[in-house]
């Protein structure tokens, strides 16, 4: 199975960190396509509770499972600490700043999306001639 295995766990790691782009910046998709954010803020909501509570996203183990299987080493930790701790996280990542960091997702898409719907609200009012 390994070279199967091996493309299979690169393919859950790309879309790992395509769900964490996702979820960071797609606030700014739904500006374009307002639709998305059906997708969008659950998966916001999940990325902000994940990083908050300290969790594993499920992603990880089964990467993870997927590597050794190949027989590659897993990692222990999650996506981020292995993959993104130095590009992302200062040295010396503390639980409040971790907690930080998923607020922070949060409140950056809540910001995207209440000047969404104030403009949508603005544009509305415009073309019905309403105060």
């Amino acid at each position: 199975m390994g070279i199967s295995d091996r493309l299979l766990a690169d393919a859950v790691l790309l879309l790992h960190g395509l769900f964490i782009l996702f979820a960071v910046f797609g606030g700014l998709l739904v500006w374009r396509w307002p639709r998305l954010a059906w997708l969008h803020l659950p998966a916001a909501a999940w990325a902000g509770w994940v990083v908050s509570a300290g969790w594993i996203c499920p992603l990880t183990p089964l990467e993870n499972a997927l590597r050794r299987s190949a027989g590659e080493a897993g990692y222990s930790g999650g996506f981020v600490e292995h993959y993104l701790l130095a590009l992302i996280y200062p040295e010396g990542l503390t639980r409040p700043l971790q907690i930080a960091l998923g607020l922070g997702v949060l409140l950056f898409n809540a910001a995207l999306y209440a000047r969404l719907l104030v403009l949508r609200r603005r544009r509305k009012a415009t073309r019905t001639g309403a105060p």
